[in-house]
């Protein structure tokens, strides 16, 4: 059964990833799309492409999370528009650097933390009101296995992923007696840009990460939040961990011998 058709969804980190790949299977099952992020020329392509495939509305939004006067700003113009959405995807999130804590680039911490919990914060402050006086919604956000499991030179992406943990959970409770479902999609390791942007755009570092494996695809992931958000009203899956089969913890991965 098609839950989602006819609802509205907003996307953060929309331009690429597991955002993309969300947007993308919401207009499959017939969503209208609030796409924000960056990078405006990609959420242009996707727009006219899922508009154009799907026959969705996608309405696309520049916008950089971590801006806290920006977020409140397009939540109020949402709200005015009388296009507060039935489901929030807080998806914007990164990871930069992968070095001992004594060694490690201050900025990247204070980039991630930014973006990865106040970004959330921001987005979830500003849309949720509005959610629970309508008394319906769903907020799914992305979380990882990072946010379960430490591990060697991710202290502080860690630290951001545990506090979507706690601030998903925290969530849940705080609306106790709402109609509105939380949800946290916590995957292991995905092929995206993320290895990318998380060794400062160097490629052949980021796909070493991935080597004699097969990861998740950002398309897994979306398939999941879209089971999530269908489930029906008396169903929440408040927490799913999802590995690729070769993975079994933050640490413990499975890889065939490569050959050269």
């Amino acid at each position: 059964m098609n839950r989602i058709k006819g609802k509205t969804v907003l996307v953060t980190g929309a331009s690429s990833g597991i955002g993309e790949a969300c947007a993308r299977s919401f207009a499959s099952y017939g969503a209208d799309l609030i796409l924000c992020a960056r990078r405006a020329e990609r959420l242009e392509n996707l727009k006219a492409e899922l508009e154009q495939e799907h026959g969705v509305s996608a309405s696309i939004h520049s916008l950089d999370v971590r801006e806290r006067a920006s977020v409140e700003a397009f939540a109020r113009e949402l709200e005015t528009r009388n296009r507060v959405p039935d489901v929030l995807v807080n998806n914007a999130g990164k990871a930069l650097g992968l070095h001992l804590i004594h060694e490690a680039l201050v900025e990247d911490w204070e980039e991630m933390l930014d973006t990865n919990v106040m970004g959330l914060l921001y987005m979830t402050r500003s849309i949720l009101p509005a959610m629970v006086k309508r008394n319906t919604g769903h907020v799914v956000n992305i979380g990882s296995i990072a946010g379960h499991q430490v591990y060697q030179k991710g202290a502080v992406y860690n630290a951001s992923k545990f506090a979507v943990k706690a601030i998903n959970e925290g969530m849940s409770l705080d609306l106790v007696g709402t109609g509105i479902k939380v949800s946290s999609i916590d995957p292991g390791l995905v092929n995206t840009e993320f290895s990318k942007v998380r060794f400062h755009g160097d490629s052949e570092k980021a796909d070493t990460v991935y080597e004699g494996m097969k990861p998740l695809t950002g398309e897994d992931i979306a398939d999941i939040v879209t089971y999530v958000v269908n489930t029906p009203e008396h169903v929440n899956i408040l927490d799913l961990v999802v590995l690729p089969t070769a993975q079994r913890s933050a640490h413990m991965v499975h890889r065939e011998p490569t050959q050269g």
